[in-house]
């Protein structure tokens, strides 16, 4: 199974960081990928309760495809040109440092509280039934207005891992 993540374009070193130690190790990069939670400040203090830690102590990951986002995004007028992404097989990942977090719609733009219940195991059946792009999502990117922000995975499923991944266990595509 692939994961895929939005490729940095200012790698320092020769791993992928958490913001946590991105904010440790590289201030400057911290302070970019940081301003990404403006207006949503709040969730980077959130607790991932099955590995017990924040949500600024992970690497974030999707078993979804971005390319059907994308080209979703693109239908609503959008001129998107191609986007780089990482992509990563998931047995790179130590499962009992992962898990599969399902991400509910935001209605009204107010993310709803979390539920443990949507943090999943980092299984191979799990992955699987979370890696196809939800109807929902893909409706949403359709209809996106030209002047909102361009948030692929709002409410698409995650992983979440609990450590840092060596670059050179990274691939490339652009979608």
């Amino acid at each position: 199974m692939t994961l895929y993540h939005r490729a940095v374009r200012d790698v320092r070193g020769d791993h992928l960081l958490p913001l946590s130690t991105l904010r440790e190790r590289h201030p400057e990069v911290y302070a970019r990928e940081a301003a990404k939670y403006v207006g949503r400040e709040a969730l980077m203090g959130e607790r991932v309760g099955r590995l017990d830690c924040l949500w600024t102590d992970v690497l974030f990951f999707s078993p979804v495809n971005p390319g059907p986002l994308l080209d979703a995004a693109r239908q609503s007028g959008r001129a998107i040109p191609p986007v780089r992404f990482w992509t990563l097989d998931a047995t790179h990942l130590d499962p009992l440092r992962a898990c599969v977090r399902l991400v509910r719609p935001w209605p009204g733009g107010v993310k709803p509280a979390p539920d443990p219940a949507d943090e999943l195991p980092f299984t191979p059946q799990t992955l699987r039934e979370t890696s196809v792009a939800p109807l929902a999502t893909l409706a949403r990117l359709r209809v996106l207005p030209g002047d909102a922000p361009l948030i692929l995975w709002m409410d698409v499923p995650h992983v979440l891992y609990r450590g840092e991944v060596p670059i050179s266990a990274l691939g490339e595509a652009r979608f």
